[in-house]
C-alpha cells in the first residue's frame, strides 16, 4: 500500500476591529434572548415527546414478543402465518452478483459500495484573540495538508487560493449498488430490512488485475495517478466495501447469516403495525432467538430514550443561559463582579434545567405510570432545593 506524502503549509493572518459598545453588546445579547427562548420552548417538546415515544415503543416490543411465531423451516412458506409476525434466521442469497465493469469488480453480496477519494488540499484554521488599545485583535492561523478525501474540497472558500487549488469535480463518481432481489430461504425482503444490511467490510483487491493502462493497484486501492508513490493533487484512488455477503467464496467465507422479524405476506417479509402505533421490522445480523432479538431492541430503545433526555436538557440548559446572558453584559466592565455573576447563571440555569427536565418528564409518564410521575415530579424540586440550602442564611440584625 502506498504512503502519502502530504506537503503542509501555513500562514498568519492578524485583523483588528474596534471593541463592541454597551449598546452593541446589549444588542447582540437581546438576540441571543431570542434563540434562548426558542431553544428553551424547544427542550419542552423535546423532552415530552422522547417519553411517549419510548413508552409507545416499550409497548409494542412486548406485544411483537408475546405474538412472534418462529420459522422451523425457511425454505417452505405456509400460508398458516400469512399476515402474522415471524421470526426467522438463515444465510443470505441473491439473485445474481453485483459488478463494477469499470475495475473488474465482481462480489455475490447485497450491497457493493465504490469509494472515490481524491488528493486534495485541505485548509485547517485556528484563531485566537485578545485586547490591545481598545481594539480586539484576533490572530488566525491557516495552514494547508494535502490529504485523501471522498468529498471534493471547494478550495474558492479558502483564505488563500493560490497554490492550494483543488479540482471542481472528480472524474471517477462514487456509488453504492444494491441487489434487486434479497432473500433468507425462500422469503423476500422489504426494501427497509435491506437497508438494514449496512455492515460494510472492505473488499481485498489481493486477487485482480489493473483494470487499466492508466490505473495501478496497490494495496487495496486503484489509483489514477502516474507515481501513487507520490500522488498529486488531483489524483484518485478507489475502494470498494460490501455488506451481506450472499454466497460462499473461497477468498470471503461463507455466506453472512440473519435473523429477521417481520411480518409474512405470501412469500415476503414486510412491516408488521402494532396497536400501540409503531412499526417491527428488525433484521441483526448472526443466529439469534426472538428473545435475544426484542432484548437488544429494547437495550437500543433505552439508550435512545436517554441520549434524547440529555440533548434535551442541553437545550434547556443553552436556552436559559442564553436568557440570563444579559446580566452578565451589564456587568461586563468590572471583572470581579463579571466572573461572580458568570458563574451564578450557569449555577442557575444548571438547576433550572435538571428541575424543569424532570418535571417535564415526569408529565410526559403521568398517564402511563402515575407512580413514577408522582416520585420524578418530586424529584424535580431536588436541585432548587439544594442549590437554596448552599445559600448562606442573612445574619440578624
Amino acid at each position: 500500500q502506498f504512503s502519502d506524502t502530504g506537503s503542509r503549509k501555513e500562514h498568519v493572518k492578524i485583523t483588528s476591529e474596534a471593541k463592541p459598545g454597551f449598546l452593541e453588546r446589549l444588542s447582540e445579547t437581546s438576540g441571543g434572548m431570542l434563540i434562548g427562548l426558542v431553544t428553551f420552548l424547544l427542550s419542552f417538546y423535546v423532552l415530552f415527546t422522547n417519553e411517549g415515544r419510548a413508552l409507545r415503543t416499550a409497548k409494542s416490543l412486548d406485544e411483537g414478543l408475546s405474538l412472534v411465531i418462529p420459522l422451523d423451516n425457511i425454505h417452505s412458506v405456509s400460508q398458516q402465518n400469512e399476515g402474522r409476525l415471524v421470526h426467522l434466521a438463515g444465510a443470505l442469497s441473491t439473485s445474481k452478483p453485483l459488478f463494477d465493469p469499470s475495475y473488474g469488480v465482481s462480489i455475490q453480496a447485497v450491497k457493493l459500495k465504490r469509494n472515490v477519494e481524491m488528493y486534495q488540499w485541505v485548509e485547517y484554521e485556528e484563531s485566537t484573540e485578545h485586547e490591545e488599545n481598545g481594539e480586539i485583535k484576533k490572530e488566525t492561523k491557516y495552514s494547508y495538508n494535502t490529504e485523501w478525501k471522498s468529498e471534493v474540497v471547494n478550495s474558492r472558500n479558502f483564505d488563500r487560493e493560490i497554490g492550494h487549488k483543488n479540482p471542481s469535480a472528480m472524474a471517477v463518481e462514487s456509488f453504492t449498488a444494491v441487489s434487486p432481489n434479497v432473500q433468507v430461504g425462500s422469503f423476500v425482503l422489504s426494501k427497509g430490512l435491506v437497508d438494514k444490511i449496512d455492515d460494510f467490510k472492505q473488499l481485498s483487491l489481493s486477487n485482480l488485475e489493473d483494470p487499466h493502462a492508466d490505473v495501478t493497484r496497490g494495496g487495496d486501492y486503484f489509483y489514477h495517478s502516474e507515481n501513487p508513490r507520490r500522488p498529486e493533487v488531483g489524483d484518485l484512488r478507489v475502494s470498494f466495501f460490501y455488506a451481506g455477503l450472499s454466497g460462499d467464496d473461497p477468498h470471503l467465507g461463507s455466506a453472512d447469516k440473519v435473523t429477521v422479524i417481520a411480518r409474512q405476506r405470501g412469500d415476503q417479509l414486510v412491516p408488521y403495525h402494532t396497536k400501540s402505533g409503531d412499526v417491527l421490522q428488525i433484521l441483526y445480523p448472526g443466529d439469534l432467538s426472538a428473545e435475544e432479538v426484542f432484548q437488544k431492541e429494547h437495550e437500543s430503545n433505552t439508550m435512545k430514550t436517554w441520549a434524547l433526555r440529555a440533548a434535551g436538557w442541553l437545550a434547556m440548559f443553552v436556552g436559559i443561559s442564553l436568557m440570563t446572558r444579559i446580566f452578565y453584559t451589564l456587568v461586563d466592565w468590572f471583572p470581579v463582579v463579571r466572573d461572580l455573576v458568570n458563574i451564578g447563571l450557569k449555577a442557575f440555569a444548571f438547576c433550572v434545567a435538571s428541575s424543569l427536565s424532570l418535571l417535564t418528564i415526569s408529565v410526559g409518564w403521568l398517564f402511563h405510570r402515575p407512580l413514577w410521575a408522582l416520585l420524578i415530579g418530586l424529584l424535580s424540586v431536588l436541585p432548587i432545593v439544594v442549590a437554596k440550602s448552599r445559600v448562606p442564611p442573612k445574619k440578624q440584625q
